[in-house]
């Protein structure tokens, strides 16, 4: 199975992938620190929630990188086709992770809400700190997004939508803690509380994607452009069957075509090398395996 990677960069490609994760690590290093002392210190229930998030946003990356780690294993005995669900399965891990988290932050914020402990309302630079966290993390999603672009890593692309979001809860902190401004203390842990929900939904849709790769789900639309590659080529007089699934960032398909039945074995199998190269050039795909009946 090795000859199957062979030309190929995928290897390379989740090193890459690599670079993204521990950007997306220091930056929750220091963002988490500076959010949760400037939150104690200017007392604001959205700013220690985002936080919070945070903190858990760094073990999520971390399972990232140890996923992407994995991923980079040769094939070996046990594992034919590598190891590259590795990826899908740390990012199922850190959307339970975030969800425990969202969770925490949403029970935390009601309670601080009914029980009316914070009377005053935060700190106006809290306001300042949750903007320029805002900003640094748009940053890191920009840079993440476009490297997991360059590379096709699901898993990245995962972490940079986390970013984003990551991103959107520290502004959504902002308007919070600026409210809060205008005689409305309560509008700081209503600010939490939302904060806790993007952090949960964040959550679930990185659970269902990754549950619906793991369930070897497929995009029917994807197998409809996968059949049009394939009839376009010379020699294909039907398609019986395709079938594909994801294998961490990459696909594998199983087609079964008709051909002419007077065709030799050697003119099939160039038929069939046709299709694998079309397909690869057409789609992010890894291997091809072709059957071939006669019509």
């Amino acid at each position: 199975m090795k000859e199957l990677y062979k030309g190929l960069d995928i290897y390379e490609e989740i090193r890459k992938g690599e670079r993204g994760a521990w950007v997306s690590i220091g930056a929750y290093l220091i963002l988490s620190a500076l959010k949760l002392v400037s939150g104690y210190v200017f007392t604001s229930s959205a700013l220690l929630a985002d936080g919070v998030n945070n903190v858990t946003d760094i073990v999520a990356s971390v399972a990232v990188l140890i996923g992407l780690r994995i991923s980079q294993k040769p094939p070996d005995s046990d594992h034919a086709y590598g190891h590259f669900r590795a990826e899908t399965v740390a990012a199922l891990i850190a959307s339970f992770i975030m969800a425990l988290a969202g969770v925490q932050v949403i029970v935390e914020s009601v309670k601080t809400f009914w029980k009316g402990e914070q009377m005053e309302p935060p700190s106006l630079w809290s306001a300042g700190v949750a903007l320029l966290c805002a900003i640094a993390m748009f940053g890191v999603y920009l840079y993440n997004r476009r490297l997991a672009e360059q590379i096709n890593n699901n898993a990245l692309m995962a972490a940079a939508k986390d970013n984003l979001s990551d991103a959107m809860v520290s502004v959504g902190a902002t308007v919070g803690i600026v409210g809060a401004q205008f005689g409305l203390p309560w509008l700081d842990s209503i600010a939490a509380f939302v904060v806790g929900i993007i952090i949960c939904r964040t959550a679930w849709g990185i659970f269902k994607e990754c549950t619906y790769s793991l369930t070897d789900g497929f995009d029917q639309n994807q197998i409809t452009d996968l059949r049009g590659t394939i009839a376009s080529v010379s020699g294909v007089e039907g398609i019986k069957d395709v079938k594909a699934r994801v294998h961490g960032s990459r696909i594998l398909v199983d087609v079964v075509i008709e051909v002419q039945s007077n065709l030799s074995v050697t003119e099939g199998h160039q038929i069939t090398d046709l299709i694998e190269e079309q397909v690869k050039k057409e789609h992010n795909i890894m291997q091809v395996q072709i059957h071939v009946e006669p019509k």
